[in-house]
């Protein structure tokens, strides 16, 4: 046998043991080990295991993605597929130099905004809730479904005042992948549309930004989309949680204050 059958049967026996010993959901990592080239020298009821284990979570994350990419397809305030899109590929990013379960970082960023509160009259369960339903209904793991749905649950941004940590890595991984969506050229985009969907106007200096201490206050905020800059987007860069996030949210941050700056500017006149 060759030396590169021996690398990829070990490979498979390793991933087999950890899915054992610790439960986690990583068959998607069969798609970089290459499961054609797996020799015959494993009993074949653990060949088969592993091959349905893979196929099962490729399938799980392909049907999700489908099933979000048309509920979300011409959403026009920002919160679009393409803004989900764009999570679940950095959270593939900022996941892969992480030790997180793959499996459940995929899920809860293409479900993260699955029933959002600020469109469900700011009912935070409805979410989590349609995120079970779905995911319940794929036949998934109760432990994923509980880890995802937690991880939904707490995602979201609930005032500079408010503080609570993601109770795990692969939450953190996910909210870092969302606020980084919310920063930059495409961070003031998304602002602005859902400013004008709100009826919000753009700036009256009479409005002073507001420091809110609890989530109730949050979500009742009705302030110009400016302010929304100060009472969020510019506190974001200093909440990421992993280093990746960290480094890619510097640039996007200082975007936003050089807009800023040319938007009080030509406010001005100037």
């Amino acid at each position: 046998m060759s030396p590169l059958c021996w690398g990829l049967s070990l490979a498979a026996l390793i991933l087999w043991f950890l899915r054992r010993k610790i439960n986690i959901e990583h068959s998607w990592l069969f798609f970089y080990i290459g499961v054609d080239n797996l020799t015959t020298t494993m009993p074949s009821s653990t060949m088969n295991s592993l091959l349905s284990n893979a196929t099962d979570g490729n399938s799980v994350i392909r049907q999700t993605k489908e099933y979000i990419q048309e509920k979300f397809s011409g959403e026009g305030t920002g919160h679009d597929w393409w803004h989900i899109e764009r999570v679940w590929r950095n959270a593939i990013l900022i996941g892969g130099k992480e030790s997180v379960d793959m499996f459940v970082v995929q899920l809860a960023a293409l479900l993260h905004d699955i029933a959002d509160w600020k469109f469900h009259g700011g009912n935070e369960s409805v979410g989590p809730r349609m995120a079970r339903e779905w995911l319940e209904s794929l036949s998934v793991n109760e432990k994923v479904i509980s880890h995802v749905c937690e991880i939904t649950a707490e995602l979201s941004f609930k005032g500079a005042g408010y503080t609570q940590r993601m109770k795990t890595r692969e939450g953190m991984v996910v909210q870092d992948a969302d606020r980084l969506d919310a920063l930059g050229a495409i961070g003031i985009a998304r602002a602005f549309a859902y400013g004008g969907y709100k009826g919000r106007g753009l700036y009256n200096p009479d409005v002073q930004p507001e420091y809110h201490t609890s989530f109730e206050q949050y979500k009742n905020n009705s302030g110009p989309t400016i302010n929304h800059f100060y009472e969020k987007l510019l506190l974001l860069k200093d909440l990421m949680n992993t280093p990746t996030a960290r480094e890619m949210a510097e640039e996007r941050h200082a975007f936003m204050e050089e807009f800023l700056e040319r938007f009080f500017k030509e406010w001005k006149g100037e």
